[in-house]
């Protein structure tokens, strides 16, 4: 598995953080390339909800259903793909003073062997900083404007 660790500081209280990525409906908004996250059961928050992801990576679509693994509010949110392309997402949150949240993620993906997992992931490889980098600055500014 292929990891990607970012941290960052938001400028709003921990709840507001939790509340707003553990929001299903808000992922496309800030998550780099994600166009689809959907949930496939009733439970949408919470240990055992399930969704359907998908991420656009160059021309290719990759999709998902993901599983919250680990759930504890307002300090950790954890999804593990349960089949399709391989991915995981961890975010941990800690409250900080004046207001603030420092947000510890940690991003992983799979990729499958021989010429197709060659394939993609020259598609994925260069993409994944700059990713990173993009899902961090579109989450820090949709979450100010919500304080």
């Amino acid at each position: 598995m292929i990891e990607v660790h970012h941290s960052a500081v938001a400028e709003v209280p921990v709840d507001v953080a939790f509340d707003y990525i553990d929001d299903h409906r808000t992922v496309p908004d800030w998550m780099f390339g994600v166009v689809r996250f959907e949930p496939v059961s009733d439970q949408i928050h919470g240990l055992g909800a399930k969704f359907d992801a998908t991420m656009r990576v160059g021309p290719k679509n990759l999709d998902s259903r993901v599983e919250i693994v680990e759930w504890d509010r307002n300090k950790a949110i954890v999804l593990s793909s349960i089949s399709g392309f391989c991915t995981s997402s961890s975010w941990r949150f800690a409250e900080l003073e004046n207001e603030q949240t420092r947000l510890d993620v940690v991003f992983g993906y799979e990729l499958p062997g021989g010429l197709a997992g060659r394939a993609l992931g020259k598609l994925i490889e260069p993409i994944v900083g700059t990713a990173v980098r993009q899902t961090e600055q579109a989450l820090r500014t949709q979450l100010v404007q919500l304080a």
